[in-house]
């Protein structure tokens, strides 16, 4: 007997490392949210994730060099929404991001840096790979049964 594998659907983006091509990824995770039935909280959070994430990758894989490339692949089935991002800039090292001190962070006035702690917060699942000298790759899950 065959167990039942849920199909796999895939969506994928290009676009340059450029704040302006954000809105461009907003509206193509949306799209590709709205198309499985995503609650619009749900999607919501998701786009702020990605959001942090594609930011990170401007700011700090490619430090504001315009002419990166930012993959963006949607993977989803029953089960799961994935967003997977892919840079080749510099390599980040999330073992190195210590946890915000909240209280602090908040007393301080600090603005920005909260970034990886906000994407642990909206997703399910958050992982990254480093192969230095070929890419970067951010996966920032959504487990479906969770949310509806």
């Amino acid at each position: 007997m065959k167990s039942k594998k849920s199909k796999i659907e895939e969506k994928e983006l290009v676009v340059k490392s450029r704040t302006e091509n954000l809105s461009d990824i907003r509206e193509f995770v949306s799209q590709g949210a709205l198309l499985i039935g995503l609650p619009a909280k749900v999607i919501d959070n998701i786009i702020l994730a990605v959001d942090e994430a594609c930011t990170n990758i401007i700011k700090h894989a490619y430090k504001y060099f315009p002419e990166g490339e930012i993959i963006i692949r949607l993977k989803f089935s029953s089960e799961k929404f994935t967003v997977i991002i892919i840079d080749h800039g510099v390599p980040f090292k999330p073992e190195t991001i210590p946890d915000p001190d909240l209280q602090r962070y908040y007393r301080q006035h600090r603005v920005g840096g909260l970034g990886m702690f906000l994407m642990k917060s909206l997703m399910d699942e958050v992982k990254y790979v480093s192969v230095p000298g070929k890419y970067n790759q951010v996966l920032l899950s959504k487990k479906l049964s969770a949310t509806h």
